[in-house]
């Protein structure tokens, strides 16, 4: 006899992310039970297990969606629309840094780099998520120093050689980006955890001027 009781609907992708992201800025991976979520959504924890296998994929998935979020308002920050790539430049900081002390989607990011030495996924994952922000950097200062409005190479940098050679890139962009993004990173885990002195004015303002300091043509 087939079960006459009505199949409460599954919820739509978006609700289950929004509620997990917002659940694991409150109060991290680890005190996140499967069970709790699911209770948040009416859902069954065999339910969510069935989708995401771990809470490791959970993490994973959501941070996933997060950054899809921001990737609209990224490719229209960096458009040209009459704006010079300085300007464009200080959009992709903007959008980069947290908003503010316990940011949902900067959470998200260091409870991934805290769970990652113990996981090919989460690591490969992450590779993955990051790299969208990285071409459009590497675009962007393509496209600022082939304008001369930055710089093309390391200024004030010593050409490296032997294995220091080997295991750099060759490409002065890329090189440029891994340096821009790491002083990002460094910025926003402080502003993100909330520690003393980190505020996002003197995050951007840092940043603004180490990218001065870094790409100002001579």
């Amino acid at each position: 006899m087939a079960d006459a009781r009505p199949r409460r609907p599954a919820r739509p992708r978006e609700e289950v992310f929004a509620t997990a992201r917002a659940a694991i800025a409150e109060h991290g991976l680890a005190k996140l039970t499967m069970a709790g979520l699911g209770k948040q959504l009416q859902m069954s924890a065999g339910h969510l297990l069935y989708y995401f296998g771990s809470k490791d994929q959970l993490l994973l998935e959501t941070l996933r969606w997060s950054e899809e979020q921001l990737g609209a308002r990224r490719s229209a920050a960096l458009t040209d629309g009459g704006r010079d790539v300085w300007e464009r430049l200080a959009d992709y900081t903007r959008l980069y840094l947290p908003e503010g002390p316990g940011d949902p989607r900067w959470i998200l990011w260091v409870e991934v780099w805290g769970r990652s030495p113990a996981s090919e996924e989460l690591r490969q994952g992450q590779l993955e998520i990051e790299a969208p922000w990285d071409a459009d950097l590497v675009a962007l200062l393509d496209e600022g120093a082939a304008s001369g409005s930055f710089t093309a190479g390391a200024a004030g940098a010593a050409e490296p050689s032997g294995a220091a050679a080997a295991d750099q890139p060759g490409d002065a962009a890329t090189e440029r980006a891994a340096q821009i993004r790491a002083l990002l990173d460094g910025l926003a885990v402080p502003l993100a955890l909330g520690l003393p002195g980190a505020r996002r004015t003197r995050a951007l303002h840092l940043a603004e001027s180490a990218c001065r300091t870094l790409l100002a043509p001579a």
